[in-house]
């Protein structure tokens, strides 16, 4: 019965490929498929950047921020328009998902932000914070993202943070909101856009 079953094995071939020009059309038509689909969202990227090009720069740090009250390492998951949080800002940056560390002074807010654009939001532009469970393109358990608001050009702005510790947040919300005097309600907020 052995001999049988290898001899059996030994005469299954898989079937020669006799159309290499196919194949090979084949691959190069899913590349170039593949290219289009990034270069087209490489555009709508560009295109939301136009849309959102009257938000002012960003302010420069003060030199002389103060002591920091706390300090923080881990993600920044990016900026959306307060109350909306699949509305990407991509304008200056802030798009850009990356590693941060936050530093908190009397003087605002520091995002450190190695490979990418580094702001810094001043005291009196803080709104507030609040522990949530998402922002565009990262979801997370409820309570498990720190998203912080607060206004740039007359626009409010919500910033999704998440700490390698997560215990910190709650120490975040308590600071930024005693700072920037409570937090503010961001589903009362009129929205000008369609959809909103």
């Amino acid at each position: 019965m052995t001999p049988l079953i290898i001899e059996i094995a030994a005469e299954r071939k898989s079937q020669e490929v006799t159309d290499w020009a196919d194949r090979i059309g084949w691959v190069i038509g899913l590349l170039l498929f593949v290219a289009m689909l990034y270069w087209l969202m490489r555009q709508g990227w560009k295109w939301r950047a136009q849309l959102q090009s009257g938000l002012p720069e960003l302010p420069e740090p003060p030199a002389e921020p103060g002591e920091p009250l706390l300090t923080l390492a881990g993600r920044y998951h990016g900026s959306t328009t307060a109350g909306q949080w699949l509305d990407r800002i991509v304008a200056h940056g802030l798009g850009t998902r990356s590693r941060a560390e936050l530093t908190l002074t009397p003087a605002g807010l520091a995002v450190v932000r190695p490979g990418a654009r580094d702001f810094f939001v001043p005291a009196a532009a803080l709104r507030g914070a609040r522990l949530d469970k998402g922002i565009a393109g990262k979801v997370l358990a409820e309570g498990g993202l720190l998203v912080i608001t607060w206004e740039h050009g007359g626009t409010l702005l919500d910033s999704g943070l998440r700490s390698d510790h997560a215990a910190e947040h709650a120490a975040w919300v308590r600071e930024i909101n005693e700072l920037s005097g409570g937090p503010i309600d961001v589903a009362a907020i009129q929205h000008d856009k369609e959809g909103a």
